[in-house]
């Protein structure tokens, strides 16, 4: 470990996105702060959402928080914690504003204020109309946060490691002294000793052959707290964006709908119709997704396909419109201006102009609901008992506090890591105040050293992306929008085949300086691991709820399984708990859109 070299800071912030961004910024002004991603920061995956962030602001017409706190506990099929629920959708008003005084470019009403349009899921809950409730910047709303943000941690002088891998933590006990990481360009590695840490290392959505996630997005946080002995929280939840290019799973936000645009099967029908007859292709996600599933299924995929269209072309949405009665239109112009990098994705990746074709569109693995279970202020929690493990701390996608439940709702993902990155840094700088630094245990990195030196070293013959390959084709057929006891007893077998052959893993590249062969194989372990902790809870849960479609138990099961599981890691195996889920003022009722 003498050769090793260490840092000592008040706080670290593993990931760069949102999250740790608003955590970093609010630590840094009680604590020496320091944050590490494996990407330079505005690179992180925030910058990827488009549409907007949701807050009651009511600039347009009337809004209340409570009526975002109704459609969030609806969204998320009532698995949501009500009290974590009235949190974000109360302090998502004072969020958003903050955000826009430190300079975030909203776009603007001709008065002046903040534009909003509609979402998925968003009402009014007096006439179950959509509101226009989702606060936006073009469609770049994810990219101008991360900007902000990235911009007010400068300010504030808090200290980037870009590019630092972080593959371990040093748990002592209940104590926690920091995390371990390696250098990617000289393959050193680097102990961080501090008082805190926290996770905000977002999402796993690389499980699946069609995401809309980026490469980097392994789920490295949270496996590193699974082996750390910290259990993960609500796994079986995993949402499928129902709007993903065909076949390449980027995105095309929620947003395109917001403004008018509608989803068509092969006949040339609204289909949603059918499917949420009140609120039509702005209906939840995984109730959309499921019914774009659904169409393929009975043989209504475009020219028989596993796609359908979303068509934002003005012909057919001003149809629409006039239709429904609304004086709005739009154009060309209006396209381009709200719609600009969707425009340019299809047009670069698809060769299709949305302004005068619709887009080819099936569902995308996008978003983990579950994740390192925490309390309203960040505080990782290790048990059913919501024992609060002191120093740790999780925001963002990574974590589950949990106000997603079972589903999230589109624009959740921005307030969640606003409002709660936020709390976890506040909390942090107040625990750092009156914290001691621990000693460092002795060989605190030689766990994880060995096992990279045995990755780069080994003989075995197997190719990692053959198993990455694998994993993702049986996550696919096995875990994905629709689930039965075979499909996913199909998928834990295979799945511990492949952890088995894993083992026999080789890499080509030996070499220290950036050897992303030896970190891609590092992540696949992880892959592997959130995979399988994935499928032992979603063949426990028997019961269908949000973004978890039984087909051998299609109905939800409040007297049973309105409860939130609990995954440990013990040795080469997982173990189950469950605790309730905090219920407020919404009693659990029959979702209808």
């Amino acid at each position: 470990m003498s050769s090793i070299k260490t840092h000592t800071f008040d706080a670290v912030i593993v990931g760069a996105g949102g999250a740790g961004l608003m955590a970093a910024l609010y630590a840094s002004k009680g604590a020496k702060v320091a944050v590490l991603s494996k990407l330079y920061p505005t690179r992180s995956h925030t910058g990827a959402a488009q549409g907007g962030i949701s807050a009651a602001l009511g600039n347009l017409e009337e809004d209340r928080w409570e009526w975002h706190a109704y459609d969030t506990v609806k969204g998320s099929d009532y698995l949501a914690d009500q009290d974590a629920v009235d949190i974000l959708c109360q302090e998502a008003i004072e969020t958003v504003i903050e955000l826009e005084h430190m300079g975030l470019p909203f776009d603007r009403l001709p008065n002046g204020k903040i534009s909003q349009r509609r979402f998925g899921g968003h009402t009014n809950n007096e006439t179950g109309k959509p509101v226009m409730r989702a606060c936006h910047a073009a469609d770049r709303t994810g990219h101008m946060i991360l900007q902000t943000l990235y911009q007010q941690c400068i300010k504030n002088e808090v200290t980037f490691f870009d590019e630092f891998h972080v593959v371990d933590l040093i748990r002592v006990d209940n104590t926690v002294r920091g995390v371990i990481a390696i250098e990617i360009a000289t393959g050193e590695f680097h102990i961080f000793h501090s008082k805190a840490v926290l996770f905000a290392t977002g999402g796993w959505g690389r499980c699946w052959e069609v995401t809309s996630n980026a490469h980097s997005l392994t789920g490295d946080g949270a496996v590193v707290c699974l082996r750390r002995g910290i259990p993960l929280e609500d796994m079986e939840f995993f949402q499928f964006h129902p709007t993903g290019i065909y076949k390449l799973g980027i995105l095309i936000t929620e947003g395109v709908r917001g403004e008018g645009g509608v989803l068509l099967n092969d006949k040339g029908e609204r289909f949603m119709e059918r499917y949420a007859p009140t609120i039509k292709d702005l209906a939840s996600r995984d109730v959309v997704s499921r019914a774009i599933y659904l169409e393929i299924k009975a043989g209504r995929g475009i020219g028989g396909k596993n796609y359908v269209h979303l068509d934002v072309t003005p012909e057919t949405v001003n149809k629409y419109l006039a239709e429904a009665g609304e004086t709005r239109r739009i154009d060309r112009a209006y396209i381009e201006a709200k719609l600009p990098d969707i425009a340019d994705f299809t047009r670069t990746y698809l060769g299709v102009d949305p302004v005068k074709e619709p887009m080819p569109v099936q569902p995308t693995a996008h978003y983990a609901m579950g994740g390192i279970p925490t309390n309203v202020d960040g505080c990782v929690v290790i048990d059913a008992n919501n024992t609060v493990l002191p120093g740790l701390y999780a925001a963002g996608e990574v974590a589950c506090v949990s106000v997603h439940g079972a589903n999230r709702l589109g624009t959740n993902s921005l307030v969640d890591l606003v409002v709660f990155g936020r709390r976890a840094g506040r909390h942090m700088a107040e625990y750092c105040q009156g914290a001691d630094l621990l000693p460092l245990p002795e060989g605190a990195a030689d766990e994880v050293v060995a096992e990279f030196e045995r990755i780069r070293n080994n003989k075995g013959g197997v190719k990692p992306y053959e198993l990455r390959k694998r994993m993702q084709h049986t996550m696919t057929e096995n875990v994905g929008v629709f689930r039965t006891e075979e499909t996913l007893s199909t998928a834990l077998t295979e799945l511990r085949e492949l952890r088995q052959a894993y083992q026999d893993v080789e890499i080509d590249d030996k070499g220290k300086r950036f050897n992303t062969d030896l970190l891609e194989a590092w992540e696949l372990g992880c892959l592997l691991e959130i995979a399988e902790v994935t499928a032992v809870s979603a063949l426990a849960r028997k019961e269908s709820r949000g973004g978890h479609a039984r087909d051998d138990f299609p109905k939800r099961n409040d007297e049973e399984w309105l409860k939130h599981t609990l995954c440990h890691k013990e040795g080469d195996s997982y173990r189950l708990d469950y605790k309730p889920v905090v219920i407020g003022r919404y009693q659990p009722k029959e979702r209808v859109y």
